[in-house]
Parts: C-alpha cells; sequence; structure tokens
C-alpha cells in the first residue's frame, strides 16, 4: 500500500508512472515470503549513501539465497535515472527490492534463477524538525540469526515488527523500544536508538539481532569527527530512563527525537540537534 504520491517504477528494464503491479500469485516471494528490500532518501537534490543502500539489498537478497543480478552501481543509475522525473526540492522515498520468483529443490527454497527486481520511488515528505515521538515497551522481541534472516532487510522479519507497534500505540505511545533475546535493548520497532548522557552518546552494540543500520552509522561517524565520545555498548532499559536525550536514527526521517519513555520524559537536546545538523553537512559536502 503506498504511503507517498507521485508513484514511478521501475520493473522489467524500464520505468512506469504509477504503481504498477510487479509480482504474480505463484512467485516464491508472493506466497513465501522471499522479499527484501532497501530504503533510501532523495531530499533537496541529495541522496545520502544511496549506494550503500543498494549495496545493502544486494546482500539482503543473498542472505534469503536469491541471486542478485544486478550490480551496485547498476542499481544507483536506475534509481537516478528514475529521479530525473522529480523536482530537485522533493522529498522521495527510493526502494530497490527483489523477490524469489521460481522455487527450488523443493516448494519451500527459492530457486536459483533470476529473481524479481523493482525499484519504487514515492514522494514522501520529510518530517518537521520537531517532530517527535513518545514510546513504551513490547512484549515482542528481536529474533536471532537462528530463528531468523536479521542479517537482511527482509519483508519477512516486518509483521513482528507490525505487532510491536500496534502493541504500543494501544497504549497511547508512537513506537515501541525493543528488547534483544537476552533482554538488552537493541533497537525501536521502526529504527535504531541513541541515548545521550553528560554530553556522550550511547547505542546498543550491534549482536546480531537488529539490523545496525546505514544512518546509524553515518551518525556514528560524524558525531565522533566533530568531538563526540560515540560509545557502542550493551545498553539496559534502565539506562533508558537515566538518559539525558533519547533519539531514533533511521533513512526515512534521520533523526527522530523521543521526548518520553513510559512516564520519563525528555527534552529534544542540544545532541540530538546537532545529530541531525550534522548529518545535512555531511550529505551537503559530498
Amino acid at each position: 500500500m503506498a504511503t507517498g504520491t507521485n508513484i514511478r517504477t521501475y520493473f522489467d528494464g524500464t520505468w512506469h508512472d504509477g504503481d504498477v503491479s510487479v509480482i504474480r500469485a505463484a512467485d516464491h516471494g508472493a506466497w513465501l515470503g522471499s522479499n527484501v528490500f532497501d530504503g533510501a532518501r532523495f531530499v533537496n537534490g541529495l541522496a545520502p549513501d544511496l549506494d550503500k543502500h543498494c549495496a545493502r539489498v544486494n546482500r539482503s537478497a543473498e542472505a534469503l539465497m536469491l541471486a542478485p543480478h544486478l550490480s551496485t552501481q547498476q542499481i544507483v543509475e536506475i534509481v537516478h535515472e528514475g529521479l530525473q522525473a522529480y523536482p530537485d526540492d522533493a522529498a522521495v522515498y527510493i526502494r530497490p527490492m527483489y523477490w524469489g520468483v521460481a522455487c527450488g529443490m523443493s516448494a519451500i527454497v527459492p530457486g536459483e534463477g533470476t529473481p524479481g527486481f523493482a525499484v519504487s520511488l514515492e514522494e514522501i515528505p520529510m518530517p518537521p524538525v520537531d517532530h517527535a515521538v513518545r514510546v513504551t515497551t513490547t512484549r515482542f522481541r528481536r529474533p536471532v540469526l537462528e530463528d531468523a534472516v536479521v542479517n537482511a532487510k527482509a519483508a519477512c522479519l516486518y509483521p513482528n515488527n507490525a505487532r510491536m507497534l500496534v502493541e504500543a500505540r494501544s497504549r497511547g505511545f508512537q513506537n515501541a523500544l525493543v528488547a534483544d533475546a537476552m533482554g538488552n535493548l537493541a533497537e525501536s520497532a521502526t529504527a535504531n536508538v541513541f541515548l545521550v548522557k553528560d554530553g556522550e552518546v550511547f547505542t546498543p552494540i550491534p549482536n546480531g539481532t537488529f539490523l545496525a543500520g546505514i544512518t546509524r552509522a553515518r551518525h556514528i561517524e560524524t558525531l565522533r569527527a566533530d568531538g563526540v565520545k560515540v560509545h557502542e555498548t550493551v545498553l539496559t532499559f534502565d539506562d533508558v530512563r537515566a538518559a539525558d536525550e533519547v533519539f531514533l536514527s533511521g533513512n526515512m526521517t534521520k533523526v527522530t527525537p523521543i521526548t518520553a519513555f513510559d512516564d520519563t520524559t525528555y527534552e529534544i537536546g542540544p545532541v540530538t540537534r546537532r545529530t541531525r545538523d550534522l548529518y545535512w553537512d555531511w550529505a551537503a559536502s559530498v
């Protein structure tokens, strides 16, 4: 289902206007879940880290036993071709995706042939700078590699995230902070999470239960270059409650401040604002 407007779709070697059909009922991805995607952004003429997102969709495909047939550079070129139809001041969400078409050794395993491929471009505005969310906990946890393909940005992982969001919203919150299998802080239902305490930044260390995002890595790099101490470490929910600032990091919105975790409240602080400024300063410089 579309969430924005002015959609364009790349499929079968050409660009189409609108949200065209790309998948068939008997495709492996339609009924057995071998769908992977990535998400990048085009904002004010900039497409930060587009190459990294296109490289990751190929890695995600491989994790689901698909054989990606386009190079990172080819996907980048396809995206840039599609973006030419949008004005420079448009805010566009960029989704390259693969899915299994045929079955392999059994009906469960994807076939070894060429998977389906498409790119969806969709105008979705960036949120206002003062947009913030309130979060709670959830009984649902992040899986581990032995249980699920957590090393991929795979569609089959998202029903679990949906359960988290529905539970949080039923209690009057917009998002949830999620535990890993050991009960430590992993991320939110939609994005990676950062804490600020006494001017230093803390984020959960990647432990194979959540996707350590491209935007997350960019924030770590730009903050450290700015002289801020950033710690990747094991964190608990008590660490969240003791933090001075908390914010989410994801490609869709880049930085989303958190103003409440259950009964604990936070201001949108200087490090959160600085993280956003550093990101866009870096994006404009490359």
